[in-house]
């Protein structure tokens, strides 16, 4: 007689060198069920399937055993490795699960690959699930007897929530976001599923390499335990009422089974201690937020678009110098803003200085109160005349929403003094005042020897003609490499495109190096911007926008294989575990680095 369990399978097992898999042949749809790859052997390097047809609940969770046996004196030690995933059936439907692998001993060995029928619920399962309910091995009668249920986990035991620092922030101030989980249940782990959209803001992401901060907090009178689990820093770029999407996450939560009273001696083992938890699921959204942004006042001359609080220093940093010897003319931005998007501002140079367009240098820090540091602003000049030339003060105008009205800072005004400096280059100065120094500047001119008439043959010969062609064809060459860098630097997503898998490549660099090290924290933050990056890049998606959804469809509109993008798929959501489960093993992370660079390899 066969045995029928809850989700009515029959276990098999496919036998592959040294690798069996342990799963289902058939479940019902809405069933949960274990898929098991055995090894007899220490095993790692572990690659599973994709399962196609199936909503992955967790996995691949990893276990090894160690048995000993003495038969006649001899002593036998035999070593198992299991790598097991909790699978729900979401559609009815035969489905073919692909071998996994793993490395044993240095060698490569894969399981077979098998099928899973899901099929549709039906009376006569109800009828056996009954039967089974109905049944009491103690005897006792059905209505008394003690079943186990979940316990629900209500609205108010666990929540997420979405909070801003500032409602009604001037255009261009900085607001703190901040995403936690509110919980009076035990959570193992969580996952974004989609990150918000924050249309009409430049967002920066503060919780990379951070861990999560974890605290409690009162409710209504209700204890909470709190974990922050994502910060960020918003600019407003326009005026008026602008929403900030929702954040989308699962979570694991780990409840209390709940037994019913039944007025007998079995109530006794209703006390939490005997109790077994259980691992239940829960999706979770924070509600959209909406902030009122208000338009800053009209702004004076010299406004380039900063908004926050700053200090201002700089200047030459020479007031002697040579004709043709440069100089440089500093301007540092200091303090908390908008600091990446403040425009460079024009100095007023003397006509005699050639200026170079300014090099910016930025060394801007994020913490948890938003985005502070300076951005510094270099332009080289050249001064072609010597005499002595003030450059006028510098104005730096910014917008201070504490205060609600513009600010200016001052660099003041400096002299400098141009001495004379090597007569050779002087003479190929374009100031105005050069023109005095030509007459003193040009040699005589002293033949040497005899002169004689030189015939045409004499230059025009076939070197003559030669060089011309060649310079000819460089030309050509030339304009036509020019024209071709030119179009490319127009095709802003075909530049994307071309650096999008040497940055990867370069981030997946770095990331090996914390593997070695066993940085976790840091070693997921490099993967998790290399692959990230690399889908936005190869795909030309803006980086506000980009979650698993953008990214779904747009592998559908390039029409992408179905394949890789549930290959694609798999990598964002395995990462995106295993960078919040606690306890990463190294095994684990040398897993997550092997399907990141695959999936790179691939997209190339």
């Amino acid at each position: 007689m066969t045995t029928v369990f809850a989700f009515h399978l029959s276990p098999f097992t496919l036998a592959a060198q040294q690798m069996t898999v342990q799963a289902p042949s058939s479940v019902y749809v809405g069933d949960n069920f274990t898929v098991r790859f055995v090894v007899d052997e220490q095993a790692k390097d572990f690659k599973g399937p994709s399962f196609k047809g199936f909503s992955l609940r967790s996995g691949p969770n990893s276990s090894s055993s160690t048995s000993m046996s003495f038969i006649n004196g001899q002593m036998s030690r035999s070593v198992s490795t299991t790598f097991s995933y909790t699978l729900l059936a979401d559609v009815e439907g035969t489905f073919t699960v692909d071998p996994a692998s793993c490395t044993v001993n240095g060698k490569k060995i894969s399981s077979s690959s098998f099928t899973i029928k899901v099929e549709k619920g039906s009376g006569r399962r109800q009828a056996q699930q009954q039967q089974q309910q109905a049944y009491d091995p103690w005897g006792r009668p059905q209505q008394q007897q003690t079943q186990q249920q979940a316990t629900q986990i209500d609205e108010k035991s666990l929540f997420a929530r979405a909070s801003v620092s500032k409602s009604n922030p001037y255009q261009g101030e900085q607001i703190i976001i901040t995403y936690k989980i509110y919980t009076q249940v035990p959570i193992s782990q969580f996952a974004i599923d989609k990150l918000p959209g924050n249309r009409g803001f430049w967002a920066e992401d503060l919780s990379e390499g951070r861990s999560v901060k974890q605290y409690e907090e009162t409710i209504n009178g209700r204890q909470y335990q709190v974990a922050e689990i994502r910060r960020g820093a918003l600019f407003p770029q326009q005026s008026g009422k602008l929403t900030i999407e929702p954040l989308n996450l699962n979570v694991l939560a780990m409840v209390q089974q709940q037994r019913r009273r039944t007025g007998s001696i079995f109530d006794l083992f209703d006390d939490p201690f005997f109790s077994a938890r259980q691992a239940v699921e829960r999706p979770l959204s924070t509600s959209p937020v909406t902030v009122n942004v208000k338009p800053l006042p009209t702004a004076p001359d010299g406004f380039t678009g900063g908004v926050g609080h700053f200090e201002v220093s700089g200047g030459v940093n020479l007031n002697q110098v040579k004709a043709n010897e440069a100089v440089s003319y500093r301007l540092t931005i200091n303090g908390t803003g908008n600091l990446m998007l403040i425009n460079a501002p024009s100095p007023e140079f003397p006509n005699v200085f050639e200026a170079y367009d300014p090099q910016i240098d930025d060394h801007i820090k994020k913490g948890d109160n938003g985005i502070s540091g300076s951005r510094t602003y270099e332009w080289v000049l050249i001064p072609r005349s010597q005499g002595r030339y003030t450059i006028p003060e510098l104005k730096f105008v910014y917008f201070d929403p504490s205060a609600g009205h513009y600010v200016t800072k001052t660099i003041p005004s400096q002299t400098i003094q141009v001495e004379k400096g090597d007569a050779r280059n002087i003479a190929h100065a374009t100031g105005k005042d050069d023109v005095q120094l030509l007459n003193s500047d040009i040699n005589y001119i002293h033949p040497t020897g005899r002169l004689h008439p030189v015939r045409y043959t004499e230059h025009a010969g076939w070197p003559f003609w030669a060089a011309a062609t060649f310079i000819i064809l460089a030309t050509a060459v030339a304009l036509i490499f020019s024209h071709r860098r030119q179009l490319a630097e127009q095709d802003v997503a075909g530049m994307r495109r071309k650096r999008a898998l040497r940055l990867a490549k370069k981030r997946l660099k770095q990331a090996e190096s914390h593997l070695k090290s066993n940085d976790t924290n840091r070693f997921y933050e490099e993967i998790y911007r290399a692959i990230w990056g690399c889908l936005a890049d190869k795909y030309n998606i803006e980086l506000a926008s980009l979650n698993r959804e953008t990214v779904t469809q747009c592998l559908v509109e390039k029409q992408v294989p179905a394949e890789r993008q549930e290959s694609i798929m798999k990598v964002l959501q395995d990462v995106d575990m295993a960078r919040f489960a606690p306890g990463n093993t190294h095994d684990q992370m040398q897993t997550i680095y092997d399907e990141a660079l695959n999936m790179i390899v691939a997209l190339e």
